[in-house]
């Protein structure tokens, strides 16, 4: 079932399927397919203006095809950006953050969870 505010028939409820599918075709849970599907579809939603609210990272982040064409077919890790990572720590209240670079915001956010 597509996010709310995303009507049945729509260009974003076929988006919804078409990346729940693929993400179920990479053997991912089904709340787990249903979750990234509807995560991806928010973010292009708040990216073209179509949703009521959108955070700063919806809008100024590399769009999600973007992001996962940059990250696919590369020998680096394919991990969380430098600003994900980042509001993770800030949620998990790891202190000194804004100090740390990736690699080590990547070594504290591992060590909360």
């Amino acid at each position: 079932m597509p996010p709310r505010g995303v009507k049945k028939g729509t260009k974003r409820a076929r988006q919804y399927e078409h990346i729940k599918e693929s993400e179920l075709g990479q053997g991912r849970s089904e709340d787990l397919a249903e979750e990234i599907a509807a995560r991806t579809v928010n973010k292009e939603r708040a990216r073209a203006g179509e949703s009521r609210e959108r955070s700063r990272t919806s809008v100024k982040d590399i769009s999600s095809g973007r992001r996962g064409g940059l990250r696919s077919g590369t020998n680096r890790a394919k991990g969380r950006t430098y600003e994900q990572l980042y509001n993770e720590a800030k949620d998990l209240g790891v202190e000194g953050r804004s100090k740390m670079n990736k690699a080590a915001l990547e070594r504290a956010v591992n060590r909360r969870k």
